[in-house]
């Protein structure tokens, strides 16, 4: 991040490193080594922050759209977009990513973009030069028209896609992933962490793309699916060892579109897995089986007109 602030501020101020230097009373040195991507103390980062007033804007992010009035624009779009879509959330759980608590949602969102490829616009959409503060309680046809226009869009409407997607995504995690933090026999922190920290990153792996405006879009889903696969495929391996029960297959969180993930969590959050007949998924499939094969068989018997029959407990030892 240093470097990209240290390239801002050349940029916005317009002066040298050694004036640079100056400002922050530092040596000319210290700004080459900044600008090299050296660490840069948090004091430091505030000091230049307050000067460049980007407030707690991420120089990247400044940096990617042109100034920095696009990138608030673009932060208040982004910020809106995040609220509509989670007013759609179906899973009985809140989309904690969308809350930004964090502040970094505009700014990871369009890191994505850039990955997969996208052209980022050097200029805001003129569209959406809106007051988002009073829009929701404003003119319902502009409103409307917002949306439609989000969803016209190729770039907010991806975006929009995305978190929506995001939703059934966070509320499988919050169902089934979350609690594993809290479990005393079992360490899986560092896991989890990696998969919280990226599922923005899976939620755009579950949405359409064209490659055609997206050409790195295919290869960014194979790395993020391989990387979703390891950390789970971990989670259950050590679940496994420390006899911890997993009330779902993780792997869906993967393999299942959005919608599917989203029907598993709000299952679990109207309690409908209560009346599982064992906690642990893998063991809960075993005992249906067995119950269903126990249904079953006499009907199979009985339609086969076998008599007569026993079972050897011999046949059964290994």
């Amino acid at each position: 991040m240093s470097n990209d602030l240290i390239t801002l501020a050349l940029d916005l101020l317009s002066c040298t490193q050694k004036e640079l230097a100056g400002k922050l009373a530092v040596s000319p040195t210290q700004i080459s080594k900044w600008k090299k991507g050296e660490y840069m103390s948090f004091e430091s980062e505030e000091k230049l922050k307050k000067i460049l007033e980007i407030d707690n804007l991420d120089p990247s992010f400044i940096l990617l759209v042109g100034s920095i009035e696009n990138a608030r624009n673009w932060d208040r779009l982004i910020h809106f977009i995040a609220e509509l879509a989670e007013e759609q959330a179906e899973t009985g759980y809140n989309t904690i990513p969308l809350q930004d608590e964090l502040e970094i949602l505009s700014s990871y969102m369009f890191r994505i973009l850039k990955e997969i490829g996208i052209e980022i616009p050097k200029s805001f959409p003129h569209q959406f030069l809106l007051d988002y503060n009073n829009i929701m309680s404003g003119d319902d046809d502009i409103y409307f028209n917002l949306i439609d226009g989000i969803e016209e869009n190729s770039l907010t409407n991806i975006i929009y896609q995305t978190f929506l997607a995001l939703n059934d995504i966070y509320g499988f995690y919050a169902a089934y992933i979350d609690q594993l933090m809290f479990n005393d026999d079992m360490e899986f922190f560092d896991e989890l962490s990696q998969i919280e920290s990226c599922l923005i990153d899976l939620a755009v792996c579950k949405i359409d793309i064209s490659e055609t405006i997206a050409p790195n879009f295919l290869e960014f889903k194979f790395k993020t699916t391989t990387q979703y696969r390891k950390w789970i495929n971990a989670i259950k391996h050590k679940a496994f060892l420390a006899n911890i029960p997993l009330k779902a297959e993780l792997m869906n969180l993967v393999s299942d579109d959005h919608n599917t993930i989203g029907h598993q969590a709000e299952r679990e959050s109207l309690g409908f897995n209560n009346d599982m007949i064992h906690p642990d998924i893998y063991m809960n499939e075993l005992l249906q089986g067995m119950r269903l094969i126990h249904q079953v068989l006499p009907a199979i018997v009985k339609k086969l007109d076998i008599k007569d029959f026993q079972i050897n407990e011999q046949d059964l030892s290994v």
